[in-house]
């Protein structure tokens, strides 16, 4: 008995450009003709880019914010602990809860909580680690980290038709247009 294989699917298809304004162009005009489902990729930041694409604000400023706070509720409470309720000495007549000896201890793990959290945040936000993305398949994306700019539009995009984006995409006058393959 024959078994029949599935034709591997699309993951979307790369425009490949020579400049950053290019890029951005491009990107505007895909947003206008309602692609929702691309990602752009370049050797440097650019912070049009970001508009073009219409990313969502991240959540990491409030990861870091709750790392913050947990950080400095942790270290003040285990300060607390320790000179009040496990180890309460009388020194030199101060009171077990003397607040402003806690507060070099509380600073300390605040700035630990908030670092902790920006580390884990960002490798959870960018779901790292990736060892492997469909971009990697097009050989032209090994320039990515050098001299040139893409526009990958995917295919999960409701508007996505593999000939009609094709199009589109050359419409804008790239080096090239790449099927990126799963």
């Amino acid at each position: 008995m024959a078994h029949e294989h599935a034709a591997p699917t699309l993951h979307g298809l790369m425009a490949e450009f020579e400049n950053a304004d290019a890029l951005v162009a491009a990107t505007n005009r895909a947003r206008l003709e309602g692609y929702r489902h691309m990602d752009a990729y370049s050797p440097i930041p650019i912070e049009e880019l970001t508009e073009a694409l219409a990313l969502p604000r991240t959540r990491l400023p409030m990861l870091v914010l709750l790392g913050g706070i947990l950080g400095g509720a942790g270290g003040y409470g285990l300060e607390y602990w320790s000179q009040v309720i496990a180890y309460p000495l009388n020194v030199g007549g101060r009171p077990f809860h003397s607040w402003p000896h806690f507060i070099p201890v509380t600073f300390e793990t605040t700035v630990l909580g908030a670092a902790l959290a920006a580390f884990v945040g960002m490798w959870a936000l960018n779901k790292l680690p990736m060892p492997y993305h469909p971009v990697f398949n097009v050989p032209a994306f090994a320039r990515a980290s050098v001299d040139r700019f893409f526009l990958v539009i995917e295919s999960t995009d409701p508007r996505f038709d593999r000939h009609a984006t094709q199009k589109f995409l050359e419409a804008q006058h790239p080096v090239g247009v790449s099927e990126v393959a799963p």
